[in-house]
């Protein structure tokens, strides 16, 4: 009975989607992938999810109370920035990170905007259709949500999620998060060059169809 009370068999249940892989929901928690086959193997044998070409979760309901358990925890425990990059994970939505967060996701956390932690907003592409729903779900974790960056001032904590509103979501998934496309990526990352040009650098050495000595950088005046 008390085998979904620890903290990753938690994540674990709320991560999966329907056909995930072990590997893919550890790369979703950020977590390790034997931990996880570890905690997977211990929630299978007591009936909570099933490996059925990819995994199963067996009773939506044990989804729910969780999730309703950790956003309870969120009013004691508010979640921080790591934990609220993982959060987006169990919404049941579709998603995908942009602007400032799709350079940090596409160069694997090698380059971060100076962003500070007294004051960190996330960058989430949504659906059109699902805005007021995210909205709802990060209201129930105390995070505060708008389509422009709000003052810090005016802000009970430091966390804040600018959610941009759209038809629908082209996302390609890197490191288990969902990112906008590359080039998507790379032409913010040129329109803001004065913030991103080492960014872009690294860009063009990671990846072989981003040029940006041919192709992003800035002619002089």
């Amino acid at each position: 009975m008390y085998e979904v009370c620890g903290e990753k068999e938690l994540k674990v249940i709320l991560a999966i989607d329907s056909g995930d892989s072990i590997s893919g929901v550890a790369r979703k928690i950020d977590e390790n992938r034997e931990t996880i086959r570890r905690v997977v193997n211990r929630i299978e044998a007591a009936g909570y999810v099933a490996y059925d070409d990819g995994l199963q979760l067996i009773d939506q309901t044990v989804r729910d109370v969780g999730l309703e358990f950790l956003a309870t925890a969120a009013m004691t425990s508010p979640p921080s920035i790591s934990e609220t990059y993982v959060l987006p994970q169990f919404a049941g939505m579709d998603y995908a990170f942009t602007a400032i967060d799709a350079v940090y996701v596409w160069t694997h956390g090698g380059y971060q905007v100076a962003r500070d932690p007294e004051d960190y907003p996330l960058f989430i592409a949504v659906q059109e259709s699902e805005f007021d729903a995210w909205t709802e779900f990060f209201d129930r974790f105390g995070i505060p949500t708008a389509e422009k960056r709000q003052p810090a001032e005016g802000l009970d904590g430091a966390i804040q999620v600018i959610l941009e509103p759209r038809p629908q979501i082209e996302a390609e998934m890197v490191d288990g998060r969902p990112v906008v496309p590359l080039q998507e990526t790379v032409a913010f990352a040129n329109e803001h060059y004065a913030t991103f040009e080492s960014a872009l650098d690294m860009l063009g050495r990671m990846y072989d169809d981003v040029d940006t000595d041919a192709t992003y950088r800035m002619e002089p005046a």
